[in-house]
């Protein structure tokens, strides 16, 4: 640590992606990521948009981008808030929205960044603990807040939450935001998208990452009532005008209007999930019902960290997290039909020695 760094500097705990090695071939199932291109419109989107005008600064507000967002979910586009990935966006929302004298409510297993924004901004977390079957309790979210923040579904355990859950936690917060992170909401969950002109305490975070197959290009977006997506605004434009650039906004214009493109994909995907979690029941593993790209599973016999450790020795990737409560869960991302049988072949090598 250098000591040039000052004491707030020194004392963040950085988010810690998942690893991404370069020294040989591996079956990548630990980021989430799809295993499917994007589709072929959003490809020759960005091969045009690499012509002259790259010296010209992007459109700092992303109206082409916002309006066709606004007219997919059926909002206005001044409803619709653009950002460099689903992770700046939530991180403004953190700074936007939540004060350091009043508690932000997020469960003790979800997404990590959560608690990373928390420390970031000087917030207090009040972290609340998942039911024993890593369902998400929704009474513990009723009581009094400062904001809250739910992914649904959630991860890394792949549940989701149904919507009249998320409108009781609404109705018992309704002076503080309610943020619903719905980064693999397009894998089998309910989006809460409809009930925002119902309700002006709630904030839809979504990311072209997972189901639109961008992740390289970084595009994120927040849905909520006019005054929130000012706020996001006077935050954003405060720290960097310009977060978008050229060739993401073409990229994610063509695949916000390639919708039928990406809902083929996401069906894959689906059935592939269910089809490899019952070949990992029959290994002897447990599986968490999913609603998302990936699954969360854990064997009866066997250590998840000894079975992530063979597994990258075989050149097979998953997520590992040394957490109570999952220390014995791993998280694997849904590939295609080939690599999940790559999965499945090195497990029962593992589990045969």
């Amino acid at each position: 640590m250098s000591s040039y760094w000052n004491q707030f500097a020194q004392k963040l705990d950085p988010y810690v992606p998942g690893e991404q090695p370069k020294d040989k071939k591996y079956v990548k199932l630990n980021t989430n990521e799809n295993p499917y291109p994007p589709s072929p419109k959003v490809l020759t989107a960005i091969s045009e948009a690499v012509n002259d005008q790259l010296r010209l600064y992007p459109d700092p507000t992303c109206d082409a981008l916002r309006q066709k967002i606004a007219n997919h979910f059926e909002l206005d586009p001044d409803q619709v808030f653009v950002g460099n990935g689903s992770d700046e966006v939530l991180a403004f929302s953190f700074m936007t929205f939540f004060e350091a004298e009043k508690p932000v409510a997020f469960a003790d297993i979800t997404y990590s960044f959560y608690k990373v924004y928390a420390n970031l901004c000087s917030l207090n977390p009040k972290i609340i603990a998942l039911n024993d079957d890593f369902t998400i309790p929704t009474d513990a979210f009723c009581s009094a807040n400062g904001g809250v923040v739910i992914p649904n579904p959630n991860a890394p355990t792949g549940r989701g939450l149904p919507i009249e859950a998320i409108k009781k936690i609404l109705n018992a917060n309704k002076d503080q935001v309610v943020i619903v992170d719905e980064a693999y909401i397009d894998f089998g969950g309910t989006s809460v998208v409809p009930l925002i002109n119902e309700y002006p305490n709630l904030l839809v975070v979504r990311t072209l990452s997972k189901y639109s197959s961008l992740a390289g290009i970084r595009v994120g977006f927040a849905l909520g009532q006019k005054d929130l997506i000012r706020g996001l605004n006077t935050v954003k434009n405060s720290f960097n005008s310009y977060t978008i650039d050229r060739l993401a906004l073409a990229g994610a214009c063509a695949a916000i209007e390639d919708d039928a493109y990406y809902r083929d994909q996401a069906q894959k995907i689906i059935v592939t999930r269910e089809k490899t979690t019952k070949r990992l029941q029959a290994l002897g593993f447990s599986v968490i019902p999913s609603q998302s790209n990936f699954i969360f599973a854990s064997h009866s016999d066997v250590n998840a960290e000894v079975i992530f450790h063979a597994l990258r020795d075989q050149g097979v990737l998953v997520r590992y997290f040394k957490q109570p409560r999952i220390d014995n869960y791993m998280r694997i991302t849904i590939g295609t039909d080939a690599e999940m049988d790559k999965l499945v072949e090195a497990l029962n090598e593992i589990l045969d020695n």
